[in-house]
């Protein structure tokens, strides 16, 4: 069986797992699946595409993959909207104007380097060997930009009329995420490696809360998370994501430490974790029943 080639992107990486074991050392705590979908998009040279509800860790995974490579993090934040110039490059007009004033009678080139301001797209097209390009929330452009993007991820070449084409010397490392408020065109998910960020295990969010905040003890961690498992039930207008799990269990340690008891700690720090006044109203109620009782 003839064997595959290693690709420069997972030089050093041994398999999937060594991806995850270098994920977890940059404080990222990812799933096998999650792992798995990042080294074959990786060794691919394919975008990776991760959808999932908003604060399950869709950017947080793009940077940590970014540290684990040692590469620059290149973020296009998308918005409705969005067109072209955000995403690839704009000419600095009032630069050149000031330019032409200044040497007036002389020969300029306005269209040179100086006076071109690089984009995302453009800026890792130009340098593929030392970022990542992470395309955060895909699913706020409108299908247009989408159209535009899926041709640019296609041949990761750029036309600059003024100057001519640009092409990458090789695939970009490319992350994007979706929170899903819009179905994504087929074409687009088929050119990427694909993967679904579900909200953690309570067992798994624990490990995540004692990795990423070292103040806080193990029976706290676990006290929180299924509080916030019990939240997330509910139908609220805007779920704890686990950074927010990780923020509380941080801020009601933090007046523990300072006086506060575990109920009444847990109580006002709620602001951490819940931050729409709907939610709190719709929770208040039954607030005493799903914050966590005592921890250590």
């Amino acid at each position: 069986m003839r064997s595959v080639a290693v690709h420069p992107n997972i030089a050093g990486l041994a398999n999937p797992e060594a991806l995850a074991a270098a994920l977890s050392d940059a404080q990222y705590i990812a799933s096998p699946e999650l792992a798995t979908a990042s080294y074959l998009a990786l060794a691919l040279a394919k975008p990776l595409l991760l959808e999932g509800a908003p604060g399950v860790g869709k950017t947080e995974a793009a940077k940590a993959l970014g540290g684990v490579l040692g590469r620059q993090v290149i973020r296009l934040q998308c918005y409705e909207g969005i067109d072209a110039a955000a995403a690839l490059y704009e000419w600095n007009y009032p630069r050149q104007m000031l330019a032409l004033r200044q040497l007036e009678g002389s020969e300029i080139d306005l269209y040179g380097a100086d006076f071109l301001m690089e984009r995302p797209l453009l800026s890792a097209l130009r340098n593929p060997a030392t970022t990542l390009l992470l395309i955060d929330e895909i699913d706020r452009a409108d299908q247009e930009f989408e159209a535009f993007l899926l041709e640019f991820l296609s041949d990761f070449t750029i036309s600059i009329p003024e100057t001519g084409t640009e092409r990458a010397t090789r695939p970009p490392v490319v992350v994007l995420t979706s929170n899903r408020t819009r179905e994504l065109h087929e074409a687009l998910r088929r050119r990427c490696v694909y993967h679904w960020i579900d909200y953690p295990d309570p067992a798994l969010e624990a490990q995540i809360v004692l990795t990423r905040a070292s103040s806080v003890a193990q029976a706290t961690a676990q006290a929180v998370v299924a509080s916030v498992g019990l939240m997330r039930a509910e139908p609220l207008t805007k779920p704890p994501g686990v950074a927010e799990t990780v923020e509380w269990a941080e801020a009601a340690t933090l007046l523990n430490q300072q006086g506060a008891t575990w109920p009444d700690a847990f109580r006002r720090a709620i602001g951490v974790a819940i931050k729409d006044q709907d939610d709190l109203a719709y929770l208040g109620p039954r607030l005493d029943q799903i914050l966590p009782g005592e921890a250590a």
